[in-house]
């Protein structure tokens, strides 16, 4: 997509510092963290929400978990525990349609979130 943020900012496009990336995603930090650490975990392949996800790409999502619990790893959350959150929809909070992870930690998170 020619006009997606993430699209540009995955495809290099955009000049962005990656803590992240292989084939299938990149992972580089939020521009308005809510926590210390707040990541943005984004596949590669332009998928714009969860509703538009289709079965074939399960093996990316489930990528996405395991590059979440390395990056949780890697910034020392991973035993105090940490947030794995994607949105979907306006009213689900979703600004971007590429679909997106955010990996939140650092801090004791509440809920209910917002």
């Amino acid at each position: 997509m020619a006009d997606c943020l993430f699209c540009k900012i995955s495809s290099g496009e955009m000049d962005t510092d990656f803590v992240y990336e292989d084939d299938q995603v990149v992972v580089f930090e939020d521009i308005n963290p809510q926590a210390p650490v707040h990541l943005l975990i984004v596949p590669k392949k332009h998928i714009a929400d969860l509703n538009h996800l289709e079965a074939s790409e399960n093996d990316l999502i489930g990528h996405v978990y395991q590059v979440a619990k390395k990056m949780a790893a890697e910034n020392g959350i991973d035993d105090s525990g940490y947030r794995l959150v994607s949105n979907c929809g306006d009213e689900g909070g979703q600004t971007v349609y590429h679909i997106h992870f955010h990996l939140l930690g650092g801090r004791e998170l509440q809920w209910p979130p917002g």
